[in-house]
């Protein structure tokens, strides 16, 4: 097993850090760190390298937000404890991006509901729809994830949607769902379900105050083109 130690020490991640600080570290260097050893005739940075060129999505390291552990797993030198390790890599730097998000969320800012969504939605395979609950003052009741769907359609039950908001006694929604192919735009589907819960919600006393539809680092708000009123 080739190991981190036998690489020479101006290319051991470990030795770099400690000398000029983690931020000239490649991203197949931060990612040896956390492999630690490779395989026989492969060191952990060249194992780091080939999981990198060979990841779901777009490649590098926005690929671990795409992969499961029996991905990780299809590598010789990655078992079960490395694969968790990667999976909590991706999971840690959606909740670091949501974290700060979160202090600049704003129910009349849909670019600040997209950024609070971007990193936990723009990943996904299938659309995913969650409603956002509120009450008279639009402070936050809670947020249910309603449906998942296919790689290009959701299914919505504007029933069930209104269940929710009663049972959390919200007056209040925004709903947010995810385009997986990149694009924001709505659909004509997309379009006539939003128009039936803003009609719905009327019936109710229940306002939609926005839909947003997340893509890949854009999105597309219902409110800003007038669309729920």
């Amino acid at each position: 097993m080739t190991t981190m130690k036998s690489l020479p020490e101006e290319m051991q991640p470990y030795e770099k850090c400690l000398k000029y600080g983690v931020s000239v570290l490649t991203d197949a260097e931060l990612l040896a760190v956390f492999l630690r050893n490779g395989t026989r005739g492969c060191s952990s940075l060249e194992l780091a390298g080939n999981i990198l060129q060979n990841m779901k999505g777009n490649g590098g390291l926005s690929g671990l937000l795409h992969m499961t552990r029996q991905d990780f797993c299809r590598w010789n030198g990655i078992g079960t404890v490395k694969a968790i390790q990667l999976l909590c890599i991706g999971e840690l730097s959606k909740r670091i991006s949501r974290s700060e998000a979160r202090e600049r969320l704003s129910f009349s800012s849909p670019e600040t509901i997209a950024d609070y969504y971007m990193e936990v939605l723009r990943h996904r395979e299938q659309e995913c729809v969650i409603c956002m609950l509120l009450d008279t003052k639009h402070h936050l009741l809670g947020e249910v994830e309603l449906s998942r769907g296919t790689v290009n359609q959701s299914l919505l039950s504007p029933r069930e949607l209104f269940l929710q908001a009663l049972g959390y006694h919200a007056v209040h929604l925004v709903l947010v769902h995810n385009h997986p192919s990149g694009d924001p735009a709505p659909s004509e589907e997309d379009r006539l379900m939003t128009d039936r819960i803003v009609r719905g919600g009327l019936l109710l006393d229940i306002t939609l105050l926005d839909h947003v539809i997340i893509g890949d680092r854009s999105y597309y708000s219902f409110a800003e083109h007038g669309l729920t009123k």
